[in-house]
């Protein structure tokens, strides 16, 4: 999830008209040499002598993390109700944020390649582990907590989620698993014009449960199996699906910013920043907003920030902002924060692998993709489309990937590819294995059941 917006003079410009509302898309169009890879990760944070959870206060706390990192090597602090809550990159390159049980998220710099992005992930968490060590905290990378309860998960002291979490209660099943238990690893990626836009958000759509097989690493809760590969990606199966899903308009003919954002007027608004407070506004219209009848701010219209904020807010697999934000893929170890990047890099910055890319999926209906999307969180790399499983549709799309990665030309220390990084999903696609199964397996043999385990075999 993303914060807040930012507060500028063009972000508190009033809006007259919806055509602002579509600008704001358009805003994004950058031509291919401004094209930039922004990475964005969670994990959750532990104590390394207990298991448990982090508190947020307290000599072993996020807050102590916060303060630590800020101290120690030069981030900002963030502050809501006096309480640290981010950090930020006093040069403007990242910042690191939490969710609302804890998880610890950067959020990266648009950098120019991915060999840049593995080295943002590499001292980030460089960072955190010294930091962490000082004060007895560990970090995993899993895509759902696997142990804690969500009574035993704390919750953190943000305006958003005091709104929020009641909210999800009317609105789906695993609400609260989604906000406290689970962690994802995103890519966020430019588009040249509204046309490019279109393409890639198609494509990126549809291969979303592809990306999800192949990431899949959030086999178990509260101490067990609990029936999937990829926990999270089933629990936005049942959160808010007003906000979460497909978008299958987005394949109708005639798509583009403007029925994007009549699909965004549309999602029923969280909330609203005053003055540095959320008011709450679950549920309402920001087209009745719009109209300046908001009944919580009955007379005042909205300004571009609240269009911004509200459009944080938006959850599908695949989220337009002024770029595009590919939200299908569990969290995990290393190799894999540095795959996703390489993996759409490859797919979406190369118009060949593009255009073959949508050549692939171009044919498949809105009711396959949905199927495809309801089957991975289960069946993995064994789901079926159109005759085919996803591993050997994973295995053309990789191919892809590399083509575009190695016309990239992008080469770093030592001459080494952006396309090293697609190695561990190679390993994954030709073993038909997910990093879930591999740690059911582990489950079921050498950790005799204990799932304990996992924090000390694949902690960071």
């Amino acid at each position: 999830m993303s914060g807040p917006t930012p507060d500028t003079p063009q972000a508190r410009a009033p809006i007259e008209s919806k055509s602002q509302l579509i600008g704001y898309f358009e805003d994004g169009n950058k031509p291919k040499a401004d094209w930039r890879i922004g990475t964005e990760h969670e994990k959750f944070a532990f104590l390394t002598d207990t298991l448990g959870p982090v508190p947020y206060d307290g000599p072993r706390s996020i807050r102590a993390l916060l303060e630590g990192l800020r101290d120690r090597f030069g981030w900002e602090g963030v502050y809501e109700g006096g309480n640290i809550i981010a950090l930020t990159d006093p040069n403007g390159l990242g910042n690191i944020s939490l969710e609302p049980g804890g998880q610890f998220e950067l959020s990266g710099a648009p950098l120019s390649t991915v060999h840049e992005t593995c080295e943002e992930v590499h001292e980030h968490l460089t960072q955190v582990r010294e930091v962490g060590d000082r004060l007895g905290i560990g970090f995993l990378g899993l895509g759902a907590s696997p142990v804690w309860t969500r009574a035993e998960t704390p919750v953190m002291p943000k305006g958003r989620y005091g709104i929020m979490a009641p909210y999800m209660d009317k609105v789906g099943s695993y609400g609260r698993d989604m906000m406290f238990r689970t962690c994802t690893v995103q890519v966020n990626l430019d588009f040249a014009s509204e046309a490019d836009m279109v393409k890639k958000l198609r494509v990126s759509l549809a291969l979303q449960p592809v990306a999800t097989a192949l990431f899949a690493n959030s086999p178990f809760l509260e101490g067990k199996p609990n029936g999937f590969l990829s926990f999270r990606s089933q629990v936005w199966r049942d959160t808010d699906n007003a906000r979460a899903g497909m978008l299958p308009f987005v394949f109708d003919d005639g798509f583009g910013f403007e029925q994007y954002a009549d699909y965004a007027l549309d999602v029923p608004m969280y909330f609203v920043i005053r003055d540095g407070k959320f008011i709450n506004t679950a549920g309402e219209s920001f087209r009745k907003f719009l109209e300046g009848k908001l009944p919580q701010l009955p007379g005042e219209k909205p300004v571009l920030k609240d269009w911004a904020d509200h459009l944080t807010t938006i959850f599908p697999e695949v989220r337009l902002k002024k770029y595009l934000e590919m939200r299908g893929c569990d969290s995990g170890p290393w190799r894999r924060l540095c795959a996703l990047p390489a993996l759409f890099v490859g797919l979406l910055y190369e118009q060949s692998s593009l255009d073959a890319a949508w050549d692939l999926v171009k044919d498949w209906t809105a009711g396959e993709r949905q199927k495809l999307r309801d089957d991975v969180p289960a069946q993995g790399l064994n789901a079926m489309i159109r005759g085919r499983t996803v591993q050997d549709i994973a295995k053309d799309v990789l191919k892809l990937s590399r083509a575009g990665l190695e016309a990239r030309g992008q080469h770093g220390c030592k001459g080494k590819s952006e396309t090293a990084f697609l190695d561990v999903l190679d390993e994954t696609a030709a073993t038909g294995k997910t990093a879930a199964e591999n740690l059911l397996a582990l489950y079921h043999t050498s950790w005799n059941g204990n799932i304990d385990r996992v924090f000390r075999d694949f902690a960071y």
